[in-house]
Parts: structure tokens; C-alpha cells; sequence
């Protein structure tokens, strides 16, 4: 009798997968559904009439925090200021704020997450890419004397943390910003080699009708819908902090911190780092633009050839060819399949088999359909072919475990010859070349 699974391990076969880049980020600032899209529009002359407003008292607001002296009344005054331009800061278990804590670690959820910290205690963000000079002092950035390398910032992070009379400093180890929703991305380790103390900063956004933030917008576009929305609430709470434990590496301690913060905000924590957002960036880009609201046409894939571009790029050629190769040698197995199988292998032989031995699952298609995605001159180079008698389900279930691999073997023989026989019809090769 076999042993009942442990909790642990039931737990861990059934925990979701970590959520992906596309689940990070938001594409589009609309939103999806209809009566929230039809909501916005009603909004919009209401909006448009705040937003004129809020730039002249946004203007005000500037002028006040420049005129006033750092100290617990400019961020008084400030912090009411900014309820009028619809900036909402509330703050839960001030009292966890360690007082040796001089780094303070967040999560990044938009361009304004370092002035919202700063309307309740005083600190300073440093300025790590971007323009420096008035445009870094006016958004409130800490301008970096050193611009040689992460080896020199460090230094300078360092003599400045080492001067008890300066704020502490608020870092950001994403070094990216997300939707705030799904899941944190893989923290540097480089804020954590500063000091041995830190103090985990938990940061949530809400905001109605729109998307907190998009993957590309820029910090301009992010103030005006800003100023254009009703309000935005940041929901701002302190950790206690966070001390490097003995023989504690640098990637320890920003995992496990990386760990409570996702805790404490109910989201996961991932491996996706700020370059895979740049990646994720370059794919939104070039990729067809989609609206979330788009009805999806009634038509078939096939009858729809207009959406294809005219020019297709050379990757994109490259990937039909490939595609082709094993749609001539497997005409059972779907196009769609095979091409994302194709994308993550690039490989012919590999996409065979990946299919030949069922780590690929997919449901056997008509060929006459699927050849017309290919093309005219696909379909008519080679006739259609009925796929093999072996990629049939099996009705009858072996009872012994010596059974069912006996089986599987002489399915998986069956269909290897068939894909040696179709390769080598076709390109005329022995079937030692083809596959193996």
C-alpha cells in the first residue's frame, strides 16, 4: 500500500506556478471591461477640468516644498496639498519604523513611489539612470555623484549612509516598476551591501477606471493620468527591520527579504528580473498592436489572411520554414503547436522529438485544414498525408506497469519510423540523416 503524500508535499505539488512577465505589467492603461471603459468616457470632462486645476495647484505644490526646510511640517503641508491633486498617502504601523535602520527597501509600483515615502518620513532616493541636474532636484531624487559604475555608486551610497546628519536612503531593488498585483521581481543584491540593517517598505496603489501604471509609460504620461483620475491611494506600511543574519550572503538576505515583503503584500515572488521587463518591452513592440477591448472576430484563422503583414520579418520567415519541415513530416500535429514548440527549441529535429515522444501534448488535427495556414504552394507540393495508425489513443489500459511501457515503446518505435520514412521521402535523404 502506498504511502499517504505529506502535507508539505501536497501543498508544493499544488502551490501555481510563479506568474510571468506578461502578469507583472500592464499593456494597456484602458480598461477591458465594457462598463468601466463606458464609465471613463462619461468621466472624461470631469477629468480633463481636474487636470487643468491640478497643474496650477501642482505648480503651488512645488513652489511650497522648494520654500520650506526639510522637517515634520513641510510634509504636513505637503501631504495635505497633495490630497487636493487627488494623492491619497495613509500609512499603517508607523511605530515598526527601526530607528537604526538607515536603508529603507520597497517595492516599485510607480514613478512617484520615492516622493509618497517622503510625504511621511524623510529620505532620499537616489537618481540611478536618468537625467541629473534641476530635472533630478525638481522630481526629488538623490543626484549621484558618480556615474563609473555600480562598483563606485556603492562607495558613494556608502559615505553617504556613513554620515549620521543625512536622511536615510530609499532604494528600490526591483529597479523596475510593476502593476503591484501578481508579484514582485527578483531583487538586486546591491542595496543590500551597504548596511546590515535595512527596513522593509510595503507599498500598494489603487486608483479607479485606469491602470496604476504600464510597462513603457513614462513618468510625464504617469502625472497626468495622475491629475486626470478622481484620486490614487498609496497604502504605505513599515516592516520591522531587517538585520543580515551570521554568514548570510548578500543574495540570502534579498531573497529572504524579498520573501516578507511578498508575504506581507499577498503577491508572489518571482525570478523575473528588470531585464526580462526590457525584453518583455521589446516583444510589446513588436507585436501587432491589440486593444483589450477589441471584439474577437467570428471568422476562422484560415478564412482571415488580410491580418498577416506583408512583409513578413526574416525571423518570422525563418520560423515558416521550420514550420513547414515538420508539418510535412508530422501533418498530424497542429501548426500552432508546432510553432511554439519551434520557439523555445529552434530546432527541427528537437520540435520532432519533443512531439514523437509526447512531451509536446496536443489533439491530432485534419491536415487539409491546417495545410491551408501555410500557404498555396505548401499545400500543393505535397498532397496530405493521413496521419499514422500508432498516434491513435489507446482504448484499452494496461493493467501492469511492464504492460503499459511495452506499449508505450512500440507506439513511440511505430511513430519514429513513420517521421524517418515521411522526412526521407521528402528531401531524399537516407534515414540516417534524418532524425535520430
Amino acid at each position: 500500500m502506498e504511502a499517504a503524500p505529506t502535507p508539505d508535499a501536497a501543498g508544493a505539488a499544488a502551490a501555481p506556478p510563479p506568474p510571468g512577465a506578461d502578469r507583472l505589467f500592464d499593456a494597456h492603461r484602458l480598461p477591458s471591461d465594457g462598463l468601466l471603459l463606458v464609465s471613463l468616457l462619461l468621466y472624461a470632462p470631469v477629468g480633463l477640468c481636474l487636470l487643468l486645476l491640478r497643474l496650477f495647484v501642482g505648480l503651488h505644490v512645488f513652489l511650497v516644498s522648494c520654500a520650506l526646510p526639510d522637517s515634520a511640517l513641510r510634509r504636513f503641508v505637503v501631504r495635505v496639498m497633495c490630497s487636493v491633486l487627488g494623492l491619497l498617502v495613509r500609512q499603517s504601523q508607523p511605530r515598526q519604523r527601526g530607528l537604526r535602520a538607515r536603508v529603507y527597501i520597497a517595492n516599485h509600483v510607480t514613478h512617484f513611489d520615492h516622493n509618497v515615502i517622503n510625504l511621511l518620513t524623510s529620505c532620499n532616493a537616489p537618481m540611478l539612470n536618468g537625467a541629473s541636474g534641476f530635472l533630478c532636484w525638481s522630481r526629488g531624487f538623490l543626484e549621484v555623484g558618480s556615474t563609473g559604475g555600480r562598483a563606485e555608486l556603492l562607495e558613494f551610497l556608502k559615505a553617504y549612509s556613513s554620515q549620521g546628519s543625512n536622511p536615510p536612503l530609499l532604494l528600490f531593488p526591483e529597479e523596475a516598476t510593476t502593476n503591484g498585483r501578481a508579484g514582485l521581481l527578483r531583487f538586486s543584491t546591491w542595496p543590500f551591501s551597504i548596511l546590515d540593517v535595512v527596513q522593509p517598505v510595503a507599498l500598494q496603489v489603487q486608483r479607479p477606471f485606469v491602470a496604476v501604471s504600464t510597462a513603457d509609460a513614462s513618468w510625464v504620461t504617469e502625472l497626468l493620468w495622475t491629475l486626470f483620475v478622481p484620486f490614487t491611494i498609496y497604502q504605505v506600511r513599515w516592516l520591522p527591520s531587517v538585520c543580515r543574519q551570521a554568514e548570510e550572503t548578500r543574495e540570502e538576505m534579498a531573497r529572504r527579504v524579498q520573501e516578507l515583503l511578498a508575504l506581507e503584500l499577498g503577491v508572489a515572488s518571482t525570478r523575473v528580473t528588470a531585464a526580462d521587463k526590457a525584453e518583455h518591452l521589446k516583444r510589446l513592440h513588436h507585436s501587432p498592436p491589440q486593444t483589450p477591448y477589441a471584439p474577437v472576430p467570428s471568422q476562422p484563422l484560415a478564412a482571415r489572411p488580410q491580418i498577416h503583414p506583408s512583409l513578413p520579418s526574416a525571423e518570422e520567415t525563418r520560423l515558416t520554414s521550420m514550420t513547414q519541415r515538420v508539418k510535412e513530416v508530422l501533418p498530424h500535429v497542429p501548426l500552432a503547436v508546432i510553432r511554439k514548440d519551434l520557439a523555445q527549441t529552434n530546432c527541427v529535429d528537437a520540435t520532432i522529438a519533443n512531439l514523437l515522444e509526447g512531451q509536446v501534448p496536443f489533439t491530432p488535427c485534419e491536415t487539409e485544414e491546417e495545410a491551408s495556414l501555410l500557404g498555396p504552394s505548401v499545400s500543393s507540393a505535397q498532397p496530405p498525408a493521413s496521419p499514422p495508425p500508432a498516434v491513435l489513443p489507446l482504448r484499452v489500459f494496461a493493467r501492469s506497469p511492464e504492460a503499459r511501457h511495452l506499449s508505450l515503446q512500440d507506439r513511440k518505435r511505430t511513430l519514429f519510423d513513420y517521421a524517418r520514412r515521411r522526412y526521407s521521402e521528402k528531401y531524399g535523404m537516407p534515414q540516417s540523416q534524418g532524425i535520430p
